[in-house]
């Protein structure tokens, strides 16, 4: 009795141990070098911009073309794209969009900015 019990548990044990275990790399997007270069080059730029916008020295010229111009292209054509690819399961195109206009309309309102279209 003992033997076939012994054996059960062994068998169990083989049978458990040889089945595949979960990948956890194919379960999470794969992250290419040249988009985190992507991300953390937008990522940079859009932190400039905003300390330029605080910067009490920074003139009302230059934060309209940060406001209008610059922060917006960045934000669209870099940080936007590769977030949604490195982390697409936290963001949404709409999402992203709508944190850009909040960004942009709290800076265009503090400073009284009105960028032509």
């Amino acid at each position: 009795m003992r033997t076939i019990a012994l054996t059960l548990v062994l068998l169990s044990s083989i049978i458990a141990g040889c089945q595949k275990q979960p990948d956890s790399v194919a379960a999470e997007p794969k992250q290419d070098t040249a988009t985190i270069k992507q991300f953390d080059e937008a990522d940079t730029k859009i932190g400039k911009f905003l300390d330029q916008l605080d910067n009490p020295n920074t003139s009302l010229e230059v934060r309209k073309q940060i406001l209008c111009v610059d922060y917006p292209n960045v934000y669209i054509q870099q940080y936007a794209p590769a977030l949604l690819k490195l982390s697409p399961n936290d963001y949404t195109p709409d999402k992203l969009d709508h944190d850009l206009a909040i960004a942009l309309d709290y800076y265009k309102d503090k400073f009284n900015i009105r960028c032509e279209k």
